[in-house]
């Protein structure tokens, strides 16, 4: 029994064109940075913590995109952020540039593009279809995030406080995304499959 070609969602809007699909490529890659700049500037206040939509978006466009695409989307956002705009979530309040990529979130934004990294790869292969498949590739997708998050915070402001201010306020929040995410994507394949 061959199996199933698999391909990311977004494949399925592509034009045959070999031109007219980089085009469209290289715009759906640009939205995908405008999208990370609004959810990372969409503030969600849950007690004393402020989260964003952020890691929702990171999840959605790399399952959405598939690996190179979720990648260069990332890559070109953060190719944004080091350059000086004010695309993260706290720019310009608390810095721009490589010197608020080097301070406390750092690590997140590395985190970042391993989650797309492991969700794109994900997709690519159709695990994006099944809600029990995409979950879990989600929370591994989650745990790399947070352990990349975690791992730097803590060399700059030391463990404990990394664990407690880092990693344990966003642990509900963010399952709840991984859960959106999960049903999400196998959502929109339905339909898909239904048109």
């Amino acid at each position: 029994m061959a199996a199933a070609a698999t391909y990311p969602f977004i494949s399925l809007a592509l034009p045959q064109n070999r031109t007219a699909r980089l085009m469209t490529q290289l715009a759906l890659v640009v939205g995908g940075t405008l999208l990370l700049t609004l959810s990372a500037k969409t503030r969600v206040v849950l007690g004393p913590v402020d989260m964003s939509l952020q890691t929702l978006a990171v999840m959605l466009i790399a399952a959405t995109f598939g690996l190179r695409l979720g990648l260069a989307t990332l890559l070109l956002y953060l190719a944004e952020g080091a350059s000086g705009l004010p695309v993260f979530q706290g720019t310009p309040e608390r810095g721009i540039g490589l010197v608020y990529m080097l301070g406390t979130t750092g690590g997140y934004l590395a985190g970042f593009v391993a989650m797309a990294a492991i969700v794109g790869w994900a997709a690519d292969r159709g695990l994006d279809r099944s809600f029990f498949r995409f979950l879990g590739v989600l929370l591994v997708a989650e745990v790399a995030m947070l352990a990349l998050g975690y791992a730097w915070l803590a060399t700059i402001i030391g463990p404990q406080a990394a664990w407690t201010g880092g990693v344990v306020p966003f642990i509900v929040p963010d399952l709840v995304k991984v859960g959106l995410a999960a049903a999400i994507m196998p959502a929109a394949w339905s339909l898909r499959r239904k048109a």
